[in-house]
């Protein structure tokens, strides 16, 4: 075989070996995601900060509020915890077109659950309640009109979704500030 010939069967050779490699080491492309993992994510992503700064907070410190300044008349850690599950468990029932809990009162959670323990375990089965909610969101019925759970109006299950992880938010960034005020590093902060 010739010199220049052999060059050329070793350089194609390369070249397929080369374009290989690169495609293995190039990013894929992301597959399009439904409307239920999109809204799931954003349920999980709140989830991952809410329920550690939950567990964060000492037992003893479970009633603490604010009294100084403009903290007058807050909710106590425990409420904001409880506030934010049976607020859960109320839009998912909407989203879900189910009845609510009874135990979420007006949207304060039921008198019974007291405990660090209580508020947690309460609050982790909201949130496993709004990942069955989301699962049942799509492109057919995210739109959908439905029955406003605060009057004659109506609200939609994606409104309702994205409304559910701002409210978990305002209510986390509250809790940030009870923690400090404690002197706890909230979980998230942490490195």
């Amino acid at each position: 075989m010739r010199v220049w010939v052999r060059r050329a069967v070793v350089a194609l050779l390369c070249g397929v070996w080369g374009i290989g490699v690169w495609a293995q080491t190039m990013p894929k492309a992301e597959e399009r995601r439904t409307i239920q993992q999109v809204l799931d994510r954003s349920v999980t992503n709140v989830e991952k900060e809410f329920v550690p700064a939950a567990e964060a907070m000492p037992d003893d410190k479970y009633d603490f509020a604010p009294s100084n300044g403009e903290f007058k008349g807050v909710r106590t850690f425990a409420k904001q915890v409880k506030h934010v599950a049976a607020t859960n468990f109320e839009l998912g029932a909407v989203i879900l077109q189910e009845k609510p809990r009874a135990d979420i009162g007006d949207e304060t959670g039921p008198e019974s659950v007291k405990t660090k323990e209580e508020c947690v375990k309460y609050l982790k089965e909201s949130f496993a309640y709004l990942h069955r909610a989301m699962a049942i969101v799509n492109e057919q019925n995210a739109v959908e009109p439905l029955k406003s759970p605060w009057g004659q109006s109506t609200v939609t299950r994606l409104g309702l979704a994205t409304l559910i992880v701002g409210h978990c938010f305002d209510h986390y960034g509250q809790m940030v500030v009870y923690l400090r005020m404690n002197g706890i590093v909230p979980p998230a902060s942490r490195m």
